[in-house]
């Protein structure tokens, strides 16, 4: 029978999305990308805010639409919209015949064998604390030669606007000799770059070995051949510690790239975020990272128009995106979401508020990457090849400073044919927005 993935919401979701089309894959399924010739469609769903539940259950009903019109005839609900609302979703989402939690990955094949045995609804919800999919054979989704490494498993900080510990659980690693067979295996399938990604990075072995040991693994991974870039996101910055930053500062292989989501720079609205940081020890953070690694990019996101955020807690944050001037940025407005501790406090922010404050944010941030991008010009980096731009004699490709998927490209102009997956020198001739341009390094 063939399949149609549909992976919805962060790239956390998107491993899961991998395992679980590995695991059928191995039961004998096809895939397919074309929704009409679609025997079984799996959406795995997202619903970390409103934005994103909207979309999943869009797109269930969009989905829902090929049972009538293609070959459908089961459409599997995975993920945290699964997790979160299997009860309501059996009483009000019919066009869903089976329900996956997201602690029950491993369970999909045998699923599909139930219902087409059995013919009635389905609905796996494991304890959520569960490991799921770990040590599942994956099939790669992602294009050129990058794929993400899931080392850890929800979250155990709690922040006031944030569902994930009540959807994924709280933090468990998954055990490094795991992790380090996974990686082995992504490189002979040709992964050049690993992605390390979690709820929260940094916290990564203290629940299993004790203590943090997110440099421990980082080691292993750099002796492991084929793997030339190792990137690591979603580092909590009251969690990055000196073993850590020693480790990236001299593993060659280690991309002096950091994504530390801070959230917010006002005492007052980190306090009521639940965040474990102030002003002052974010500054020392940064301060910290970029003198022991001076060529370090580091990359955060923003929450604007948090409950009770007031023009002069939206100033503060505005005056500390100014003199830290992140290389990147990202800024979300608040999204209150049900049974959290934010949705109910008082003094919630009008959208235009938000939605005006995050607008300041990111043309101030545009003006500091025009700034930054100066400094490139002149400088030749390492850049690995994305693709060639049909039609022209360029190619897409992107420097340690960039993760895919977020960051920015440097495009490439050249003669030389190039394979996605290459290596080359690159001197940096100009800027294209956010974009560089640049040459192959003689």
């Amino acid at each position: 029978m063939k399949v149609l993935f549909i992976s919805l919401g962060c790239d956390k979701n998107l491993v899961d999305s991998e395992h679980m089309s590995g695991i059928l894959s191995n039961a004998g399924y096809e895939f397919t990308d074309d929704e009409r010739e679609a025997e079984v469609i799996v959406i795995n769903s997202c619903c970390f805010i409103h934005d994103a539940k909207e979309e999943s259950i869009n797109t269930i009903f969009e989905m829902a639409r090929y049972k009538e019109e293609g070959k459908c005839q089961v459409l599997v609900l995975a993920g945290c919209l699964a997790q979160r609302y299997h009860d309501e979703i059996k009483d009000e989402i019919p066009e869903i015949d089976i329900c996956i939690g997201t602690t029950a990955i491993d369970s999909i094949a045998e699923a599909l064998d139930d219902y087409f045995i059995n013919h009635h609804n389905i609905q796996i919800i494991n304890d959520i604390d569960k490991l799921s999919g770990v040590d599942a054979p994956r099939n790669l989704s992602t294009i050129g030669s990058f794929a993400y490494l899931k080392i850890a498993e929800g979250c155990d900080k709690h922040c006031t606007y944030c569902i994930i510990p009540k959807i994924r659980g709280n933090f468990r690693s998954i055990k490094m000799e795991t992790l380090i067979k996974e990686a082995k295996d992504l490189a002979e399938r040709g992964v050049k770059e690993l992605i390390l990604v979690a709820q929260e990075t940094t916290m990564y072995g203290k629940d299993i070995y004790g203590k943090k040991s997110l440099h421990l693994l980082l080691k292993e991974l750099a002796k492991i051949g084929g793997i030339c870039w190792i990137r690591v996101l979603y580092c909590y910055p009251e969690e990055i510690y000196d073993e850590l930053i020693d480790t990236i500062a001299e593993e060659k292989k280690i991309c002096h790239y950091l994504d530390i989501p801070i959230q917010h720079a006002s005492d007052n609205i980190l306090k009521r975020m639940g965040r474990r940081t102030s002003n002052e020890q974010l500054r020392e953070i940064i301060n910290k990272l970029r003198e022991r690694i001076p060529d370090i990019v580091l990359r955060t996101t923003l929450i604007t128009g948090f409950p009770g955020e007031t023009a002069e807690d939206h100033e503060i944050l505005m005056n500390f995106v100014n003199e830290m001037e992140f290389e990147r940025l990202g800024v979300f407005t608040y999204s209150p979401e049900e049974n959290t501790p934010a949705a109910n406090m008082e003094n919630q922010i009008d959208e235009d508020i938000k939605n005006s404050r995050r607008n300041e944010i990111m043309e101030l941030q545009q003006e500091i990457v025009f700034d930054l991008s100066e400094n490139y010009i002149g400088k030749t980096y390492v850049a690995m090849i994305e693709g060639r731009i049909s039609g022209e004699h360029a190619y897409m490709a992107r420097t340690y400073m960039d993760c895919p998927g977020v960051d920015s490209n440097i495009f490439i102009i050249t003669d030389k044919e190039l394979m996605t997956g290459d290596f080359v020198k690159v001197v940096v001739t100009g800027t294209n927005d956010y974009d560089l341009i640049g040459e192959i390094s003689s």
